[in-house]
């Protein structure tokens, strides 16, 4: 008797499934640009003292500093400074920097000459390759400067 049970769940309706396949294969080859980063250096003086007398050589008491900018450097005016009174304690600092001169016209390519560059050459595709061949990935290393990717993606998906 349970034999015959088991016989009419053998004849039950067929079961049905959605399956999806994919393969895909790729090559990624990149070959960097060359390039160039400027920062410019601004003008900066900076002057302090006890105990001493100034001048630009001209006015007593002046203390310099900078002027009128032109392509991006300010006039400079130097100070000379004297002790006070002979025997007593004095200080002095003086501290000027000279900025960048701005460039008035660059061509495409060109980099002011900055007193800040970082600059890096562009990459070589020397020897640099990749085949996809019937889902097998070749790739050959170029020169410096240069990014060789392979990709290989097998998908199967059941509903």
């Amino acid at each position: 008797m349970k034999k015959l049970l088991l016989l009419p769940l053998l004849l039950a309706s067929p079961i049905y499934a959605d399956i999806t396949s994919s393969i895909s294969s790729s090559v990624k080859l990149e070959v960097a640009a060359p390039g160039t980063t400027a920062d410019r250096i601004g003008n900066s003086y900076s002057v302090s003292g006890t105990g001493v007398t100034t001048t630009d050589g001209t006015t007593a008491g002046s203390l310099g500093g900078l002027g009128a900018a032109t392509n991006g450097v300010n006039a400079y005016t130097p100070i000379t400074a004297s002790q006070l009174t002979d025997g007593e304690s004095f200080s002095y600092t003086v501290s000027h920097t000279t900025g960048d001169t701005v460039a008035t016209s660059l061509t495409t390519g060109e980099v002011s000459p900055f007193g800040d560059l970082t600059s890096t050459s562009g990459g070589t595709a020397t020897n640099l390759a990749g085949t996809v061949d019937n889902h097998v990935i070749t790739i050959t290393a170029g020169s410096a400067g240069t990014t060789a990717t392979g990709h290989y993606v097998t998908t199967l998906t059941v509903d």
